[in-house]
């Protein structure tokens, strides 16, 4: 049933779509949508009415193409299109704006207030999860959905209202899947801000603003430090601390990712020779590989060269890479280069697993040395009987391959204690050390040393 937004509605601005504006799913075309918002956005304002723009987009498009074929996902959206109709009014906009997202614009109405908003956001969802049936399966998909209501927008023009929502879209996208974000003047400042970082992250990389904090990960059986993980931060000379959730994406944006990786890794090995010098013992440091410089033709030979440039031996590197890279990765240059680093003699990291869909096959097809497995398993596992044989039926696949485990996101002892009970080799989180810059890793190692000498330890109760 379309939804029931009890309003006064006025006309609709831009009276009845043609037939040749609509599709057989009875979504209209993007240039009809634009008149009529358009309309809307001269009309509302005229008459003190009110409108929103919401823009819908399906998560995980790619990946259920890959699952299911191309096919079946063009069936999804289809199915999504005809649905998202049939929830919204007849004199409602609604348009198919790209492979995978939709656009809704409201006619206007006399009461429309941010929660009356954010309920339709909910039905809309509710109504767009519900599962497609593809040849006798169920397939279940979830949406992110940002919208934007007129009285945000201060500009004269309906093409600012629409980016606003778009804007509200990438918000959710960003905290998705299945997250709702109304657009606000703190978004728009967010955006101005990455849009101002975009023009200084050159300067920060070659400044050395951007630069490695190192997070310990320690051994579940002895408690020795095993490695860091190299995790980039920009400390702004005027801004402070920035987050990377805000400069990674300017970044990306910027096309600098593949220097970041050099930075880092140079800084990096810097650090192993440092803690060598120093007579603490690290093993590794791990740098994430999980741009473009995975599809540069001389990676390998420019990781050897750096190498050889510290006297450092490859073991020393842990090359992390993303469980999604490894998932999608044909056959061609990403994988040459991550089977060639691992060749060489580096640890191959598989970051973030369980949240890639990487096969076994492609797991041993990388030679991958130790899957990092991702926090949203390791969360509250202690409480948790269902995260507790998730945990389980991967630390079982990993020791039947030969493969070494890591935990990311260990937050508490009662993780850690689990984790170790079901032989997972290392684990990493603010339960064991916050990234640190490199000036305070020295002296952390030694106060984590004596820690072992004086207190009884956790890793005896290891069964297995």
């Amino acid at each position: 049933m379309p939804l029931v937004y009890v309003l006064i509605s006025g006309a609709n601005p831009g009276g009845a779509f043609a037939a040749n504006e609509r599709d057989g799913a009875g979504l209209i075309n993007r240039q009809a949508f634009n008149t009529f918002a358009d309309r809307t956005f001269e009309s509302a304002r005229d008459k003190s009415q009110k409108s929103a723009i919401f823009k819908v987009e399906i998560d995980d498009y790619n990946d259920l193409a890959d699952r299911f074929g191309q096919t079946a996902a063009d069936n999804v959206v289809a199915r999504t299109g005809e649905r998202l109709v049939a929830t919204m009014r007849d004199n409602d906009a609604v348009a198919h704006s790209g492979d995978f997202k939709f656009s809704v614009c409201l006619a206007p109405v006399r009461q429309l207030d941010l929660e009356l908003c954010i309920q339709m956001a909910g039905r809309i969802q509710t109504a767009l999860e519900e599962p497609v049936s593809i040849d006798g399966t169920a397939v279940y998909v979830t949406t992110s959905l940002g919208f934007c209501q007129l009285n945000q927008v201060i500009t004269k023009s309906s093409k600012d209202w629409g980016e606003a929502a778009e804007t509200a879209l990438r918000e959710a996208h960003n905290h998705g899947p299945s997250a709702i974000r109304a657009y606000s003047d703190e978004m728009k400042r967010k955006t101005e801000i990455r849009a101002e970082l975009r023009e200084e992250v050159s300067n920060a990389l070659e400044k050395g603003h951007i630069r490695p904090w190192f997070q310990p990960q320690i051994s579940t059986d002895t408690g020795r430090v095993t490695g860091f993980e190299a995790l980039a931060r920009w400390h702004h000379p005027d801004r402070g601390m920035i987050s990377p959730a805000d400069f990674l994406p300017a970044i990306e944006q910027a096309d600098m990712l593949e220097r970041l990786a050099e930075v880092m890794m140079f800084q990096a090995l810097t650090a192993v020779k440092a803690w060598d010098s120093a007579g603490v013992n690290v093993p590794q440091v791990g740098v994430n590989f999980a741009g473009p410089e995975l599809k540069n033709p001389k990676l390998v030979e420019k990781v050897q060269w750096e190498l050889d440039r510290f006297e450092l031996t490859p073991a020393r590197l842990a090359v992390e890479v993303l469980e999604t890279v490894v998932a999608s990765a044909p056959d061609d240059v990403i994988s040459r280069n991550i089977n060639g680093l691992g060749q060489l003699g580096c640890r191959v990291d598989l970051d973030d697993f369980g949240t890639g869909h990487a096969s076994i096959a492609s797991i041993r097809r990388f030679s991958v040395s130790r899957i990092k497995i991702d926090r949203s398993f390791v969360m509250k596992a202690d409480r948790d009987p269902e995260q507790q044989r998730m945990i389980s039926a991967i630390l079982t696949m990993a020791e039947r391959l030969g493969i070494e485990t890591l935990a990311e996101g260990v937050e508490s002892a009662g993780e850690h204690a689990l984790l170790a009970q079901l032989g997972c080799d290392h684990v990493q989180g603010f339960g064991i050390g916050k990234p640190m810059p490199f000036e305070d890793t020295i002296e952390w190692i030694k106060k984590h040393n004596s820690k072992l000498q004086d207190m009884p330890s956790i890793f005896d109760n290891r069964t297995g």
